[in-house]
């Protein structure tokens, strides 16, 4: 599937990544650049973690998967174009990773939690198509905030 940037797709920040109280998961929580609205994503503990670790910058002793695509996509002059979660089945998120090489752009399938980890630290722009966001997000920010309390707020915005 051929993936293009425009109006049908919501430019995302990862807001926040929060343990889930009731579930031995992680919520990512995605805002619209242009607005006050969040989309929440759970993802694996170890997933979760990946994501925050690229929120705050923090290198691991050794590569992480993440960090290995990185020094692969940098050697072999690959550049992610953008991240694009693209659909939603029976609760399960599906995601793209868009990336150019010597002038080919190429669409690669990926779990939501990959496209958002190497997004981050390749410095990509996170896309949801507007559809799954319309479907899944446009919970308003603050609502989420009163619930939680603010220990799990931890790092935000990346």
């Amino acid at each position: 599937m051929e993936i293009q940037e425009g109006a049908d797709h919501v430019s995302v920040t990862v807001h926040a990544v929060l343990p889930d109280p009731n579930t031995d998961t992680q919520i990512v929580l995605l805002k619209d650049t242009g607005q006050d609205q969040i989309m929440p994503i759970w993802v694996g503990t170890a997933e979760g973690n990946a994501i925050r670790l690229a929120m705050e910058g923090i290198i691991a002793p050794r590569p992480m998967s993440h960090d290995l695509l990185r020094s692969l996509s940098e050697h072999l002059n690959i550049t992610l174009t953008r991240a694009v979660i693209t659909d939603v089945k029976n609760n399960t998120y599906y995601a793209s990773l868009v990336v150019n090489s010597q002038g080919n752009e190429q669409t690669i399938d990926s779990r939501p939690s990959d496209a958002i980890a190497f997004a981050l630290r390749m410095n990509a722009p996170i896309f949801v198509t507007r559809q799954v966001f319309l479907a899944r997000g446009g919970g308003n920010l603050e609502a989420w905030r009163e619930k939680l309390e603010p220990k799990q707020l931890g790092k935000q915005e990346a």
